[in-house]
């Protein structure tokens, strides 16, 4: 079962399969019907180059927490010494 993570790297590799989607499912354990919904939703999703996110930067002092004020209105705070990784890999799950 792929994960909400996996499901655009499923979707991506799918059409170079040449397989119908019910066909490309089979092997990898998919839903058919649960991956045109994920088709769906990602075609819906707004065209923007991946990993990329806008970022306006203000100093605080002193920096030991790092504030991150998304879109939707909610703010997340971390220590200043959060692993940019890590981060990132949070915010790609909270998608």
């Amino acid at each position: 079962m792929a994960t909400a993570h996996e499901w655009p790297q499923q979707i991506q590799a799918w059409p170079a399969s040449g397989l119908t989607p019910a066909v490309y499912c089979r092997p990898h354990g998919l839903n058919p019907h649960t991956f045109n919904g994920w088709r769906r939703r990602y075609r819906a999703a707004p065209a923007s180059a991946p990993g990329l996110l806008p970022v306006q930067v203000t100093p605080v002092a002193p920096a030991s927490v790092l504030v991150l004020r998304l879109a939707a209105g909610h703010t997340l705070e971390f220590p200043a010494s959060a692993a940019p990784g890590w981060v990132a890999e949070l915010l790609r799950c909270l998608g």
